[in-house]
């Protein structure tokens, strides 16, 4: 019997050899009789395509979510966050200076911080407002190169304010007009505490993309807001200890020193991950007494529930990966019994068990390799254009996709991770390959004189 078996089919012919292939060619290839396996072939193969083309993109988009969120929210905000215990904050200047020779620092800036209402043209809407001088705003490039309407030259001389274009919308104002703020943090009268209120014109609109910022924040120039908020304090020069009952307001003045303070410092590091070396560094620089709180403190909560967001919608993207690799099982089961008598017909003529597995191995991988690169590709392709294909079928239905008072962003980002697109193919291909052996190890169990016994 061996010794009149085809070439191809001798015992001695190697592993993946090229009539397996070819066999496997075959069997992928559509026939008339063959047209629905063929068809639900081509389905698994783009369920395969539709499962690792999903997960890459929902992945991307993610990772695009959570890596725009920490450069907007640290573009602002320090990685630490300096606050003044024990005094009040009168040496702001000495301490970020120090805090800023520390290595491992980029920069640091000092700011007042105060809660007001703030009145617009028939709107009202609670605001943070915060007093900078220009040369800490030239160290927030992300704030200060937003700057859309106006500019930040004679910031400092200047009287007037810089809000977000969501909250200029929202109060119905444009540049040059006046925002009346009030903080119930007045004066003291003898009928109790009166509300202090000021208006203050509209110098600089800003668009940071990040609807937080651009709905709630206000800034002004630091002495304004040092004044508005009272954080100063007047003292007696040295040699006015007693004053003239009958001094004039200019001597009054002359003989008054005025010590301003401020609400914080914030603290930018080189590398954000490094806050543990870094809080050391900065509690043992000679330093008045602060507390130190971190970003990763600050949004624990929230990136904590990015991250279980992530691995829950990879898992139950990953479901439908393996739904298709089902499919593949199905569709070779189908396959294999289909071709019982070609199997039978190959057994008589030498093929060995193993050369069966691998033929129906190599058919069923094939449709997996096909689908995962296909699908990878897609893919690829709409995470790098995510943003247009969301404005363009958000235009197209007339309808808010990623509304930015959800999602915090006004768009969508997408940022590809190769190594989680690598992890996503292999997990597609392992799949794809686990899926063909039990439909391949149940070909080569085939008797050939029982699947010939009955065609």
């Amino acid at each position: 019997m061996t010794d009149t078996a085809p070439p191809l089919l001798n015992k001695g012919t190697r592993p993946f050899s090229r009539f397996e292939w070819m066999i496997a060619g075959r069997y992928l290839r559509a026939r008339r009789k063959e047209a629905f396996i063929s068809v639900i072939s081509s389905l698994t193969m783009v369920g395969v395509a539709i499962g690792v083309a999903t997960l890459i993109v929902v992945m991307s988009v993610m990772n695009g979510f959570r890596a725009e969120l920490l450069t907007k929210i640290l573009g602002l905000n320090g990685h630490f966050t300096v606050y003044p215990i024990e005094s009040k904050f009168t040496d702001y200047e000495e301490t970020v200076a120090t805090i800023q020779n520390i290595p491992g620092v980029d920069f640091a800036v000092y700011f007042v911080e105060g809660q007001v209402l703030a009145s617009g043209k028939g709107s009202s809407t609670g605001v943070t407002v915060r007093g900078m001088n220009e040369e800490n705003l030239k160290k927030l490039k992300l704030l200060y190169g937003a700057a859309e309407q106006g500019g930040w030259d004679g910031w400092d001389q200047g009287k007037g304010i810089a809000i977000g274009y969501r909250l200029a919308q929202t109060l119905g104002v444009s540049l040059g007009d006046q925002v009346q703020i009030i903080n119930p943090d007045g004066a003291m009268t003898p009928f109790g505490t009166t509300p202090q209120i000021r208006s203050y014109p509209v110098n600089v609109i800003f668009d940071l993309g990040m609807v937080e910022f651009d709905s709630f924040f206000m800034y002004m120039p630091l002495e304004p807001a040092q004044d508005y908020f009272k954080l100063f304090t007047e003292v007696l020069r040295p040699g006015f200890e007693q004053l003239d009952p009958l001094a004039s307001d200019a001597e009054i003045d002359a003989a008054y020193e005025r010590i301003n303070e401020a609400t914080a410092a914030e603290v930018f590091i080189d590398n954000p991950d490094d806050t543990a070396v870094m809080r050391e560094r900065i509690q043992s620089a000679p330093i008045r007494p602060v507390i130190l709180n971190d970003w990763q403190q600050r949004n624990e909560t929230f990136f904590s529930a990015l991250q279980v967001e992530r691995v829950v919608m990879f898992t139950i993207l990953s479901m439908i990966i393996l739904v298709a690799a089902f499919n593949i099982i199905s569709s070779l089961i189908m396959l294999v019994k289909d071709k019982s008598s070609d199997i039978a017909v190959l057994r008589t003529m030498g093929a060995s068990r193993g050369s069966i597995m691998r033929i129906f191995s190599i058919t069923g991988t094939t449709i997996g390799v096909i689908g995962t690169l296909a699908g990878a590709g897609l893919g690829l392709l709409v995470a790098a254009n995510a943003e247009t294909l969301r404005a363009f079928v958000s235009n197209t239905l007339g309808v808010a996709i990623f509304p930015p008072e959800v999602f915090f962003l006004s768009s969508l980002p997408s940022k590809t991770d190769p190594i989680e697109v690598t992890v996503v193919v292999c997990l597609a291909l392992g799949l794809s390959f686990l899926a063909t052996l039990y439909p391949a190890w149940r070909a080569a169990q085939y008797d050939p004189v029982e699947a010939l016994r009955y065609e």
